[in-house]
């Protein structure tokens, strides 16, 4: 029926249904009062099951997914966590001296820090807010790693009333004999600056970096006023910004001739075994073994010397990368450990001519180098340099000092006089 011709509602008809559209047909007035009466019974008669006046109990519902049910979001890759190496790669033990090297991190930076200072005593207050001068974790108190080592460390009060910390007699005793250690190589640590000058570019360094890597090389902390007393080797100039350069001033050849081209007159074989640049070829050579060695050969030698100026080689031919590659087995070969950690290397990247694609290009070389620890910060190791146990087959004096120092630093006391004078 058109809606115009439906009749208007009875005046008798109640006020429910004048609620609905005049429009609407009479079948749906009548279902719409039959769910309203409906709805009002319901709610009369029986209280509402989640009502607060229901008797029945809420506490067995779940509210909340249990912790052991929740799905376990997978850790985003991170490269302050990542290894360098896979399992299967992993040489334990070198990665356990990476371990060693954050055990006594405290220990190495307090060390130096505390050296500096006048009469190498520090304020215990002032020393709980240099974490990262002194090298224990943040947020921790500093007195919890003086204590890890009390050969080492000690604090009293002073007569100021204040607490200070500072070395041990001991300590003190330890220290002569290293400044004895450092007075005795002086001559070898000045020909190692003066082998790192010739590979420099414009042979010259900036002081500060030869300063912050001295450990690297077992440079005393004062050298910057030793080589006024070497004017045949070095020269200091000063730039217009203040910067303060070392420069090489006489070149000897005798100096000019890398780690690696020594070990090549001695076994031959050996360094052709060292590095790798396969050639490209294609499927139809059909070469085997022996046959891919000797192509790759001529790719590998003759090597680049590192004492060569890298500036004139073009950055990404094969010399150049040989070059670098030589660059990084040289200046390891001039460390004390025969490592070097990337800020290390970083540091000297201008003077070396090295690239930001140096880690991919000593992950191409696992015959030489093992880059342990993380790719944030990785070391990268000379194999040949260790034995088969992660033992330096040739220790510098200072290395042996400081296998000692850390020896003390376990110990909570001395065991006896004849025991310190064995070590």
């Amino acid at each position: 029926m058109p809606l115009y011709l439906i009749p208007k509602p009875p005046p008798h008809f109640t006020d429910s249904a004048r609620s609905i559209p005049q429009r609407a047909p009479p079948a749906m007035a009548l279902l719409h009062l039959l769910h309203k009466t409906a709805t009002t019974i319901l709610n009369s008669s029986k209280p509402h099951i989640f009502s607060s006046s229901s008797h029945f109990s809420t506490s067995f519902l779940i509210t909340k997914t249990p912790k052991k049910f929740k799905k376990k979001r997978k850790k985003k890759d991170s490269p302050r966590t990542n290894l360098v190496q896979t399992q299967p790669n992993l040489v334990r033990h070198f990665e356990n001296i990476l371990l060693r090297d954050a055990h006594f991190r405290f220990l190495t930076k307090a060390k130096e820090f505390l050296s500096k200072q006048p009469q190498q005593v520090l304020l215990l207050d002032e020393a709980g807010k240099l974490h990262q001068q002194l090298g224990f974790p943040r947020g921790r108190k500093v007195i919890r790693s003086i204590q890890r080592h009390p050969l080492i460390f000690q604090t009293y009060r002073h007569t100021d009333n204040k607490m200070w910390f500072g070395f041990t007699d001991f300590m003190d005793e330890l220290l002569r004999e290293e400044q004895g250690i450092m007075n005795e190589l002086e001559r070898e640590r000045v020909d190692v600056v003066r082998k790192l000058l010739m590979m420099s570019v414009n042979k010259r360094i900036p002081l500060s970096k030869i300063y912050h890597n001295r450990l690297l090389f077992g440079i005393p902390e004062d050298f910057r006023d030793r080589v006024a007393k070497y004017p045949n080797y070095f020269r200091v100039v000063v730039e217009e910004d203040g910067k303060r350069v070392l420069e090489l001033v006489n070149w000897d050849p005798t100096l000019a001739m890398s780690a690696l081209e020594k070990e090549f007159l001695v076994d031959e074989d050996k360094v052709k075994k060292a590095f790798k640049f396969p050639m490209k070829h294609g499927k139809e050579l059909e070469l085997d073994v022996e046959g891919e060695r000797k192509l790759n050969m001529l790719n590998t030698l003759p090597l680049v010397s590192p004492y060569s100026d890298g500036s004139k080689l073009d950055l990404w031919t094969l010399e150049a990368e040989k070059y670098r590659v030589g660059v990084i087995h040289e200046f390891l070969s001039l460390t004390l450990e025969k490592r070097a950690y990337i800020h290390n290397i970083v540091e000297f990247k201008d003077e070396l001519c090295l690239t930001k694609h140096t880690y991919q290009m000593l992950l191409k070389q696992p015959w030489t180098f093992y880059l342990a620890g993380t790719e944030m910060n990785w070391c990268v190791f000379l194999k040949d340099a260790y034995g088969e146990d992660g033992v330096l087959i040739n220790k510098d004096p200072q290395i042996e000092f400081n296998e000692k120092l850390y020896m003390y630093a376990e110990m909570q006391e001395l065991e006896s006089e004849s025991y310190i004078s064995k070590k």
